[in-house]
């Protein structure tokens, strides 16, 4: 993922405004030529005589108190009772579970009917293998092709063909709790790492937790550890550079980003025994009031929001770092996304529910006060729609977006980017020199050069 696809995803981020709110994606669904009646929301009416189907649906939506997991919920629900012979069979997981199952999944050609992907370098090796169904024919059907913002589907498009179909758009933020910052005497969001430091010491100092994190999930650590990256090297392209032979990661940039976050683990910032908390315990250590902070993808606004520290909790962008970066210049997070087995034995039908999934996705987040991040398109005002001051706090960072980076596991080679995400997690339980952390990433790369 280069430069130009992050410039790209700018211009995706540049369209999300202040006013969202929802297009009649459910409602103005065409009726089908086949396959009987349509409801309001696109289903189809199917005949008592249709075969019985079971579609396994793989998710990465554990946690029943957030709006995502009530919306898969509803829409799932909604879709059985309208077609009898379908069963929609959840296998939900959390983040990294989801990716090794899908691993060994994919190693047998046993991918389940709906998976999980994330985009580009990630999802390529499945398409590579001929395990994903192109789903241009389904995107046709009813407009759902349209209610995609702007270029954001060729983050998982290969060869003209679109593979898959994401559930957001975010930017990463720093959050945090406004009681907990008063308890601690800290009057000011921080905008120099220094600060964002020694505000981690006060806070750990007064017996608060600064930085909610559950490493075991590494990605975790790597996305905070980029936003560094981000700053130190001055601007977005640092990954691209080493791709294209101009930087090594043995380059300043990088063994600054290794001392700053290792100072942030040496200093007490993240729970204790953090590789052994998943990604939904860490961020309940935020959600119950329990840390300060949380530097997360803007997709949490919804969940906060549903949460016990609702109405207490602020967003801020990453500070500068050295003198270096601009604060809205963001991690940026094209969604994980919703593919379908090439080898389903359900091929038809799994397409009819994804379709309907998808065109009322968009309309049940939207109601569950999740409308924040989402990649479908969204038209009104989130203030008349009943949205939280942080909701709209988050959304207003979208307008100042001038650029950023994509994640470190989207951008480069699976082999490489599961070095990083172990050398990173090490970090947590151990310090290493850092131009020892930059070799690793060098032989990494250099050994599982494309």
């Amino acid at each position: 993922m280069g430069k130009r696809k992050a410039i790209k995803l700018l211009a995706l981020i540049l369209t999300m405004t202040m006013a969202l709110g929802l297009t009649a994606c459910g409602n103005n669904a065409k009726n089908g030529e086949a396959g009987g009646e349509k409801t309001e929301g696109g289903a189809e009416v199917q005949s008592s005589n249709d075969k019985k189907v079971t579609i396994t649906f793989q998710n990465i939506y554990p946690d029943p108190t957030t709006p995502s997991y009530k919306t898969l919920n509803e829409l799932v629900a909604e879709y059985e009772a309208d077609h009898p012979n379908i069963h929609i069979e959840l296998d939900t997981l959390n983040t990294d579970q989801q990716k090794v199952k899908l691993k060994t999944q994919a190693a047998s050609k046993e991918v389940p009917d709906i998976t999980i992907v994330n985009p580009s370098a990630q999802m390529k090796p499945f398409v590579d293998a001929g395990l994903l169904a192109p789903l241009n024919d389904m995107l046709d059907q009813n407009g759902l092709k349209d209610t995609y913002q702007s270029g954001l589907l060729d983050y998982y498009s290969f060869d003209g063909n679109i593979y898959a179909l994401p559930d957001g758009n975010n930017i990463e933020v720093v959050y945090y709790n406004k009681e907990l910052f008063e308890q601690a005497g800290i009057a000011k969001v921080q905008t120099t790492f220094d600060e964002f430091l020694a505000d981690v010491k006060t806070l750990k100092e007064k017996g608060i937790t600064p930085l909610a994190i559950g490493e075991k999930d590494s990605w975790t650590g790597s996305f905070l550890f980029m936003n560094i990256l981000l700053r130190t090297n001055g601007g977005p392209g640092f990954l691209q550079d080493v791709m294209d032979g101009k930087k090594t990661f043995e380059d300043p940039a990088f063994i600054e980003a290794v001392d700053c976050f290792q100072e942030l683990v040496q200093a007490g910032a993240f729970p204790d025994g953090a590789t052994s908390i998943d990604a939904n315990a860490g961020g309940n250590i935020f959600k119950t009031g329990q840390a300060a902070m949380w530097v997360i993808g803007s997709w949490e606004t919804g969940a906060i929001d549903a949460s016990s520290v609702a109405g207490k909790v602020g967003a801020f962008q990453f500070p500068t770092v050295n003198g270096k970066g601009d604060p809205n210049e963001f991690m940026l997070a094209p969604g994980s996304a919703f593919a379908i087995s090439a080898n389903s034995e359900h091929l038809q039908e799994t397409k009819d529910f994804l379709n309907f999934f998808a065109l009322n996705f968009p309309k049940k987040q939207f109601e569950l006060k999740n409308a924040v991040g989402l990649g479908q398109k969204v038209d009104g005002d989130l203030k008349a729609a009943g949205y939280s001051d942080l909701a709209i706090e988050v959304a207003g960072l979208f307008n100042n977006v001038k650029g950023g980076d994509l994640a470190f596991d989207n951008t480069m080679n699976p082999a490489t980017a599961q070095v990083h995400l172990s050398s990173i997690q090490n970090l947590f339980v151990q310090k290493v020199e850092s131009t020892q952390v930059a070799k690793e990433h060098q032989a990494a790369f250099e050994a599982n050069k494309e």
